[in-house]
């Protein structure tokens, strides 16, 4: 029983008041703020927790390691969705999918466990990513605007993430890279950019996915650490060091987002 717990239970719930939580106040702002916010690691932490406690904490330290680089992957995800929206969503939901899949999939070929070179993935896809919708498409930052979130829709993004989570977790009997690539899963960013188009278009869209890009070094932040303050600190403070060190790097990223249009 306390295994269902552990292993589905705690999890999906927590994940899903949370994404809730957090899609209630991000996208009350304009697409610069709305986007940092909506970057913060919030599912991952539930993620790693229950990892940890169900594999342990080496397990939960070794699997974490692919998560900047899956993250480099959700970033071509997002810029892809956000140039293909400009033709039809169909394109962009199925496009930016099957590159997903693709290298995703070469990820977990690869066995991609060393975390230098995840986070070199990661930086050279963020900047790549940002180059081209900032320089090649010229796509703006977008002011506020009101998103109309009906309970129902709030509702099921909260259980696809939960249900995304908990497949994380689960995969965590599976293995490690498989479990680390499951636990960034883009359940958020693409109900995020089906409904921020659907409400407001292509611009909205992609001006939100471009916030997105530049405040994913703070999930990325959180991911190292905890690779790296896990095996030293525990579970309990390795996770709280992880988080004080994801909030500094995204107060650096407020202070530097006017630096994007």
């Amino acid at each position: 029983m306390m295994d269902l717990v552990l292993q589905i239970v705690l999890p999906f719930v927590l994940s899903a008041l949370i994404v809730i939580l957090i899609t209630i106040i991000a996208e009350k702002y304009g697409t610069k703020v709305g986007g940092i916010i909506g970057t913060l690691p919030t599912t991952i932490i539930i993620a790693y927790v229950f990892i940890a406690l169900n594999q342990g904490i080496v397990f939960a330290s070794d699997s974490v390691a692919v998560v900047p680089a899956e993250m480099g992957v959700n970033l071509v995800f997002i810029c892809i969705f956000a140039v293909l929206a400009y033709r039809s969503t169909i394109v962009a939901l199925f496009g930016s999918f099957f590159i997903w899949i693709i290298l995703s999939s070469i990820l977990l070929f690869l066995n991609m466990n060393n975390i230098y070179l995840s986070i070199l993935i990661f930086t050279v896809s963020m900047i790549s990513t940002l180059i081209v919708l900032e320089k090649k498409f010229k796509i703006k930052s977008q002011g506020k605007r009101t998103v109309h979130y009906t309970p129902l829709k709030i509702l099921l993004r909260g259980i696809l993430t939960g249900t995304i989570i908990t497949i994380s977790v689960l995969l965590s009997n599976v293995g490690e890279v498989l479990s680390g690539i499951f636990t960034v899963f883009p359940a958020i960013l693409s109900s995020t950019m089906l409904i921020t188009v659907k409400e407001h278009g292509p611009n909205f869209s992609a001006g939100i996915a471009k916030s997105m890009i530049f405040g994913s070094p703070s999930v990325m932040s959180y991911a190292a650490s905890i690779h790296f303050l896990y095996p030293i600190y525990g579970i309990f403070w390795g996770s709280i060091f992880a988080f004080i060190i994801s909030v500094i790097v995204t107060l650096i990223i407020f202070k530097l987002r006017k630096k994007i249009s």
